[in-house]
């Protein structure tokens, strides 16, 4: 079992940055590929970015590429989300899951959630 809990959301003007934490506890977070997904409201959640083990492979979701970094620091079981030139779209709630094995994309592949942080980006 893994637990997962995000921090670093909140309101911030367009164009403006925020951090997104993501700790886990449980299993060693060094066996996990870990994802962000986000879910808009209305919308379904969606895959935002993802970073395997080791880090050697990073993933994004085409609208945030150039804004949004991923990265992870396994010996503070922590993975990050950079969120730079945020925009209104961006406003969501962001979730971080972990990944055993199967597709970075696909929300039913993921084994363990967070309970999600919320992000607003004002116009």
């Amino acid at each position: 079992q893994v637990q997962l809990v995000e921090s670093g959301g909140g309101l911030v003007q367009a164009g403006g940055s925020l951090r997104l934490s993501c700790t886990a506890s449980g299993r060693p977070f060094s066996r996990y590929n870990m994802g962000w997904f986000r879910r808009a409201p209305g919308k379904e959640r969606e895959f935002v970015a993802a970073i395997s083990w080791t880090g050697g492979f990073i993933y994004y979701e085409d609208s945030v590429k150039g804004r949004f970094t991923i990265s992870r620091d396994n010996a503070r079981n922590t993975v990050y989300l950079q969120m730079n030139s945020l925009k209104p779209e961006d406003t969501a709630v962001y979730y971080c899951a972990a990944l055993t094995a199967g597709s970075y994309y696909r929300v039913s592949d993921y084994d363990y959630w967070g309970q999600g942080t919320q992000v607003t980006v004002s116009s």
